[in-house]
């Protein structure tokens, strides 16, 4: 790995000792992983600016435990600018990222609908809920938990646009006798599998993601997601 560049996004930074960061990244090539960047916030130092979330790097990383050290470092782009509902949105990204992508395992296809995600809010704050659902439906490919929204799990049976269903873990979406806050209509799994996306195809992706996400995130409650609250 040492002397080989790798593209990178930095998803989150914290203090280490007085003049370090360990810093979580965002690798084209390993995935997530994290490194210490040290000296860097020594008022000296030229590399702590571009240690910013959403700025596009080139990075160089050394050593064989899972915490690495930063060795070289250089900008690959100009920094994103995001403002308002759009950085709140970018925050929430990076932090789901960091929370539920495992460590050293590369995922091109996510890196490369990450940079379209951060491209498409700088662009298009309008759109801010259809970028964000796409994100997640690619996290939830990455992480091999995408259901089949158009079978049965249970019978391999068609699903029926008048029947309801629930997501069963490790199993796929499966008839109930009826709806709850849990289950799906077969209209609104039938509109996920067209990539349907006008408004209740929006709000079935949303319920989606959140339910299939919540075994890797878990309970601790997002900060990104309480900021965006606060700002209200």
């Amino acid at each position: 790995m040492a002397n080989h560049w790798l593209n990178a996004y930095v998803l989150h930074r914290r203090p280490y000792r007085e003049t370090s960061f360990i810093v979580d990244f965002f690798t084209l090539e390993l995935g997530r992983v994290s490194a210490v960047a040290r000296g860097v916030r020594s008022a000296k130092s030229d590399r702590r600016s571009l240690l910013q979330p959403f700025q596009a790097l080139r990075v160089q990383l050394s050593g064989k435990s899972d915490l690495k050290n930063l060795t070289q470092l250089e900008g690959n782009g100009a920094l994103r600018m995001l403002t308002g509902n759009a950085l709140y949105c970018a925050l929430y990204v990076n932090e789901i990222t960091n929370r539920v992508l495992p460590g050293g395992v590369e995922a091109a296809e996510l890196y490369s609908a990450y940079a379209t995600a951060l491209a498409a809010l700088q662009q298009e704050q309008a759109a801010a809920e259809y970028i964000l659902r796409q994100y997640e439906l690619a996290l939830l490919q990455e992480l091999g938990v995408m259901p089949d929204f158009t079978t049965d799990a249970a019978s391999n049976d068609p699903i029926e646009p008048s029947f309801h269903y629930e997501l069963v873990s490790e199993l796929g979406f499966c008839q109930v006798k009826q709806a709850s806050k849990l289950s799906f209509s077969g209209t609104e799994l039938l509109m996920l599998a067209e990539q349907d996306f006008s408004p209740p195809g929006l709000k079935a992706a949303k319920r989606l993601c959140r339910l299939a996400l919540h075994p890797f995130v878990g309970d601790k409650p997002l900060k990104s997601r309480e900021l965006f609250l606060a700002s209200r």
